[in-house]
C-alpha cells in the first residue's frame, strides 16, 4: 500500500503503473460502450456532433425524433436552415451545429455520392468533424481501433498522472496509444469515459471510494484538503 501511495505522486506513470490503473478501469467498467443512440454510421455522425459541449443523455433526447424526420443527408437539406435549428434548440451552440450538418451533408452528396466516408483521414475533411469526432466514428461504426480523446479522458489521464497536465489533446491521445495495446484502444477510450463520467467526474470526483486513490496525485491532494478543511472546522467549534 506504501509503495502504491508513493508511485501516485509520481509526475508521470511508468508503463507498469499505467497497465495497474488500466486493468482497474477496466475491471470497474467492462462493459464500457458509446451510450449515443444511432442505427447507422450517419447517424452516428450526426450524434457525435451534437455532443460537442453537451451531454449524450442530452442528444439521445433529442435524437429520436430528430432521425426520425431525417434519415439521408438530403433530408437535411431539404429544410430551411431555421427548421433545423429549431429542431437542435435545446442543443448547445445548435444554430453553429445545424449550419455544420447541413455542409457535411452536402459535401457527401457531392463528392462521396451521399455515403459517410470510412477512414480518419477523409471523415476530418468533412465540416463539423475534427480528429476526436472521426476517431469515434471509425471506432463505434467501423471497428477501426482509435482512441478518441474528449473532456472526460482528458481529465482523466491528467489527473492520474499518464498524461501532463501541460499535454494537448492530440499528445494525450499520442501517450495513449503508446501505453496502449493497439488491438485494445477502442475499448479503452470507452472505459475511460465511464470512469471519467460516472467516477472520476468533473466536480465531486468518488475520491473517498476510489481503487485507484493510493495511485492518483490529483485524489490525495484532494484528500489532504478535505481532511485540511475538517481539521479547521472542527478547531473552530
Amino acid at each position: 500500500m506504501a509503495r502504491q501511495t508513493r508511485l501516485g505522486r509520481c509526475k508521470l506513470l511508468n508503463q507498469k503503473q499505467c497497465d495497474y490503473i488500466l486493468n482497474t478501469i477496466a475491471d470497474m467498467f467492462p462493459d464500457a460502450h458509446c451510450e449515443l443512440n444511432h442505427s447507422n454510421p450517419f447517424e452516428l455522425a450526426i450524434a457525435v456532433m451534437l455532443s460537442a459541449q453537451c451531454t449524450d443523455a442530452l442528444v439521445n433526447r433529442v435524437t429520436p425524433s430528430l432521425f426520425q424526420k431525417y434519415h439521408e443527408p438530403e433530408d437535411y437539406l431539404a429544410v430551411p436552415i431555421e427548421e433545423l435549428q429549431n429542431d437542435l434548440r435545446s442543443i448547445g451552440l445548435y444554430r453553429n451545429k445545424a449550419k455544420h450538418i447541413r455542409q457535411m451533408c452536402q459535401m457527401l452528396i457531392e463528392k462521396y455520392n451521399g455515403e459517410l466516408p470510412t477512414t480518419r483521414n477523409e471523415l476530418i475533411k468533412l465540416p463539423g468533424i475534427g480528429r476526436k469526432t472521426a476517431n469515434v466514428i471509425v471506432s463505434v461504426a467501423f471497428g477501426e481501433p482509435a482512441l478518441a480523446v474528449d473532456t472526460h479522458v482528458e481529465r482523466v489521464t491528467k489527473r492520474l498522472g499518464i498524461c501532463r497536465w501541460k499535454d494537448s489533446v492530440l499528445e494525450v491521445e499520442k501517450t495513449l496509444m503508446r501505453r496502449v495495446p493497439r488491438e485494445k484502444w477502442s475499448e479503452t477510450h470507452h472505459r475511460l469515459i465511464f470512469f471519467g463520467r460516472y467516477h472520476c467526474r468533473a466536480q465531486n470526483p468518488k475520491c473517498p471510494e476510489c481503487p485507484l486513490l493510493d495511485v492518483c496525485r490529483e485524489g490525495q491532494k484532494r484528500m489532504r484538503r478535505g481532511e485540511s478543511k475538517f481539521d479547521k472546522a472542527i478547531s473552530k467549534a
